[in-house]
């Protein structure tokens, strides 16, 4: 039994340690990808608003309201959409990043 007992308290901090893993990558996340959004050439923040970028653009859907899913922020990225062109210059990491962010800074599904 003392041997379960040190297991499970092995699993409970190897828990709590993931918990603090994930916590800090979402942050990184957050970070990141709101630097990206006000920087990327051109930036999105120029076009889009978005409060937690501080960014309040007219031309563009204000993602607040629209709440996109990360699915859906990559697919416009990628692909362009109405006014929006593709944007090609990003790398595939930086696009999936801006859809997380995105994603999240709006409340919708990252």
């Amino acid at each position: 039994m003392r041997r379960l007992a040190g297991h499970g308290r092995t699993l409970a901090a190897a828990l709590a340690l993931a918990g603090a893993m994930g916590a800090a990558a979402a942050q990184d996340v957050m970070q990141e990808g709101r630097k990206l959004f006000t920087t990327a050439v051109p930036a999105c923040a120029l076009c889009h608003t978005l409060r937690d970028a501080g960014a309040t653009g007219e031309i563009g859907p204000a993602l607040d309201e629209l709440k996109p899913d990360a699915a859906r922020v990559e697919k416009a990225i990628r692909n362009g959409i109405g006014q929006m062109p593709p944007f090609t210059t990003l790398t595939d990491a930086q696009v999936k990043l801006l859809a997380q962010y995105v994603a999240r800074a709006t409340g919708a599904a990252p």
